[in-house]
């Protein structure tokens, strides 16, 4: 089979538009929340919330902090709450989702009880560390933390996104059979492959390969079901099991831990210096939360560029393991056409969006490296 080599398509105005208010969004919802940091070290709200949070909770450290992070997470989502509406009705207006409101509203909730949850579990383990061992708190702390990044990781696809969406396993047998012998190709073993009810809320479509040892699953969106072929499908997902062929979740948790351990060292310096500066008492006054949260902030947007680099890095060698893995590149062409406009994804952006924003590399790009690698497998003698 030759493989297409007609241009790909250009983006359409729709598209165009569609992502670059998605990055103004996504823009001023980081403003939002660092502007909102820096109110709360500079006017001295953060010491007014935690002595009402002593107030409200009896003088009890711990009863306190949680009291003191409710507040911080509520107060921010009342600040971000408009923001969330307004991505909910760009979704609507540009006909991409089929959630309602009602629905919406339910996950808001569902998302912020969780993040108070998982807020609390990694804020009081935190201050324990630094209550308890004051000197080297920020060492412990970070084993504790990728200890638990670790265990989420592996707990997320049976634990978290059910709360949700909803899962079945897969019916159609055939295809089953087809992707876990592709799965076992590249040496991996699946717990099996489910059925994702994507499109009651969203007519994106999208794969996955989640979870970790006794949990890993490959999880297919009934969007992507219903509108691809199994060869399609099947180039998908090669490209997923690329990243396990190239230990990327792996090296994805060593480079997570080095930048964890960075942000941990960071926020020590910053801690002693603000108590030194009687900004603070003492590194265990919890008002200095924000402070913490400002330090991961700022490290997270200095490295954005570095870490999309290495990401979009990844994805290459996950589609050349693609490439390799199915007999045409015809597949992998046309799911990567077909999703770029399912999902109204930009194929050509500018250099600088795919150079900060971006943890792929731009679907035209993909495309070209398709249409090379078929080119020069077609012209390879076969023996």
């Amino acid at each position: 089979m030759t493989v297409d080599s007609n241009p790909v398509p250009t983006d359409s105005p729709e598209a165009r538009r569609y992502n670059r208010i998605r990055r103004w969004l996504g823009i001023t919802d980081f403003v939002v929340g660092f502007v909102f940091l820096i109110v709360l070290l500079v006017t001295g709200w953060s010491d007014w919330l935690r002595d009402l949070a002593y107030r409200l909770g009896f003088q009890n450290y711990s009863f306190s902090l949680f009291i003191y992070l409710l507040s911080l997470l509520g107060i921010g989502k009342a600040l971000g709450i408009g923001l969330d509406y307004y991505g909910f009705r760009l979704e609507r207006r540009f006909k991409l989702s089929t959630q309602r409101f009602r629905s919406w509203a339910w996950d808001e909730v569902k998302g912020f009880v969780v993040g108070v949850v998982l807020g609390t579990v990694v804020v009081e383990m935190l201050y324990l560390t630094i209550r308890q061992w004051p000197q080297h708190w920020w060492m412990l702390a970070w084993a504790l933390f990728m200890g638990l990044f670790i265990l989420l990781a592996q707990l997320a696809p049976v634990v978290l996104f059910p709360i949700f969406y909803k899962f079945e396993p897969l019916d159609n047998e055939d295809l089953r059979r087809r992707l876990v012998v592709l799965s076992e190709r590249a040496g991996t073993r699946v717990r099996g492959v489910y059925r994702w009810k994507l499109s009651e809320k969203s007519k994106k479509a999208n794969a996955a390969l989640t979870g970790l040892g006794a949990t890993r699953r490959i999880i297919l969106a009934d969007t992507l079901l219903d509108n691809y072929t199994p060869e399609e499908i099947e180039a998908v997902l090669a490209h997923e099991l690329g990243h396990h062929v190239h230990r990327h979740i792996l090296k994805s948790i060593f480079v997570q831990a080095a930048i964890t351990l960075l942000g941990f060292y960071a926020a020590n310096w910053v801690l002693h210096y603000a108590v030194d500066q009687h900004m603070f008492e003492e590194l265990s006054d919890f008002a200095d939360l924000p402070l913490l949260a400002l330090v991961s902030v700022i490290l997270s947007f200095l490295l954005m560029p570095a870490l999309n680099a290495y990401s979009r890095f990844n994805e290459r060698q996950a589609d050349r393991y693609a490439f390799e893995s199915i007999s045409s590149v015809e597949p992998f062409i046309t799911s990567m056409n077909k999703l770029a406009e399912q999902n109204l994804a930009e194929r050509t952006p500018s250099k600088w969006v795919e150079w900060f924003f971006h943890s792929h590399p731009a679907i035209s790009r993909r495309l070209a490296a398709a249409k090379e690698w078929g080119r020069k497998r077609n012209m390879t003698p076969q023996v």
